[in-house]
């Protein structure tokens, strides 16, 4: 019997090449554009998840960089910290009696009234800069220590100290994480390590609990928020005129 299949003739061909040409329009470029978009943000993904972290002692060499670290850290929260500060009724009050009385002095309106502003803002940004923008001495607990990844970068920075009386725990003196390496565990790395620190040297001290203090900025919320998200409360605070600058995140380990 013969076979009715015949091969393909020229006018199939051309079918089926206008059928590639049809396909071709309804992907138009902007559709493949997307597509490729798409395809090259899960490649993107894939290359900023977070690689391994571990945490050790800071060498010499890497003094410098931490440093630079810890005062980048204070200057994105300094801002914040003196606008809270300087707009509270009392001190709102205070500048402006420095300002009618700088009248009596200064030809000048506009400096009379800018000036102690200024003054101001300086001497709480020197103030946040000394206290948090420098290394402490090693103290009971070691350190300071450095988060590095895996490729060799140093992102973060910790620094331990004890409390000054007996039964209050361990303290956080310095926690501060490089701005290109945030919202990727890095701060929840230190801080998991500090639990640990301060239990092995609550235990090892004899201390009645293991406890970690956290003094955090009224300003940053996103690390306020990260404490609590680990099971820390708010427990203590000091300020200026009754105002709170600082909150005390603790927690019993």
């Amino acid at each position: 019997m013969r076979s009715h299949h015949r091969p393909p003739t020229r006018l199939s061909a051309c079918l089926a090449t206008r059928e590639g040409q049809e396909a071709n329009v309804r992907f138009s470029p902007a559709a493949r554009v997307h597509a490729c978009c798409l395809r090259g943000r899960g490649s993107l993904g894939a290359a900023m998840a977070p690689g391994h972290l571990s945490v050790r002692e800071m060498r010499e060499d890497e003094k410098p960089l931490v440093l630079e670290m810890l005062k980048a850290g204070v200057k994105d929260t300094e801002n914040r910290v003196a606008l809270h500060a300087l707009t509270r009724p009392p001190a709102l009050l205070l500048l402006a009696a420095a300002s009618s009385g700088l009248r009596f002095v200064l030809a000048s309106f506009a400096l009379a009234l800018l000036l102690p502003v200024f003054l101001a803002v300086a001497a709480m940004k020197l103030g946040l800069r000394a206290r948090w923008g420098s290394l402490p001495p090693p103290g009971g607990l070691g350190g300071p220590w450095v988060a590095v990844r895996s490729s060799g970068d140093v992102c973060g920075v910790l620094a331990l100290a004890p409390g000054s009386n007996a039964g209050d725990g361990a303290r956080v003196t310095r926690l501060s994480v490089s701005r290109w390496h945030r919202r990727r565990g890095v701060g929840r790395r230190l801080l998991a390590f500090a639990e640990s620190r301060a239990r092995a040297w609550a235990g090892g001290m004899g201390e009645p609990r293991a406890r970690l203090v956290v003094p955090v900025a009224v300003a940053a919320w996103g690390v306020a928020g990260m404490l609590e998200g680990c099971g820390y409360q708010a427990e203590g605070s000091w300020g200026c005129m009754g105002y709170t600058l600082v909150r005390e995140f603790s927690k019993d380990l």
